[in-house]
């Protein structure tokens, strides 16, 4: 479960000094429990700081207790906290509205390319139609055509066999003409 609000800010002090989150963490116990009254926190004892425990062993850390920060602390660390949050989703708010920005930009281009191909689209089809007519109007043409053809070809073939009938005419004649 994500963390909000207080608990979020409260999360975020605790990496950067140990005394700001204790003092977040009352912050928001007081934000959340109205029911504990001012007189009562006034009333808790303040934790005093422990000095640091020094062993001769010099490898050994020591720690202070945190003590709980002024009021006007707190207040100026929620104030930077909601400023520095508002850039954050401004930030986050105007990225978002940069993609949308450039999704309806590339919406805008494709629909004009579409347009295009739809346009060119129908010129060749208008122009594939017509040459289909100029093809039906040429029809009767290109038949006669392969008639002509046709007709050329049996009177090459009645050719050659005349050229042939002659030559054995002229052989015959010949043959004849030496007797």
């Amino acid at each position: 479960m994500a963390a909000t609000g207080d608990d979020a800010a409260a999360m975020d002090s605790i990496s950067r000094a140990p005394a700001a989150h204790l003092a977040a963490l009352n912050a928001a116990a007081r934000l959340r429990c109205p029911a504990v009254a001012p007189e009562d926190v006034a009333e808790s004892p303040a934790v005093a700081p422990k000095k640091p425990i020094t062993n001769s062993d010099g490898g050994v850390e020591t720690a202070e207790e945190a003590v709980e920060p002024a009021e006007s602390d707190i207040n100026e660390l929620c104030t930077d906290m909601f400023e520095k949050m508002s850039v954050f989703l401004q930030g986050e708010l105007t990225g978002t509205c940069e993609d949308y920005r450039l999704l309806e930009n590339m919406n805008k281009i494709t629909s004009l390319k579409y347009m295009e191909m739809k346009d060119i689209s129908i010129n060749i089809s208008r122009n594939l139609q017509d040459l289909n007519n100029k093809y039906a109007s040429l029809q009767p043409y290109l038949d006669q055509i392969n008639q002509i053809e046709e007709q050329v070809s049996s009177l090459e073939q009645a050719a050659y066999k005349l050229d042939a009938y002659s030559k054995k005419l002229e052989a015959r004649f010949k043959k004849l003409e030496k007797r």
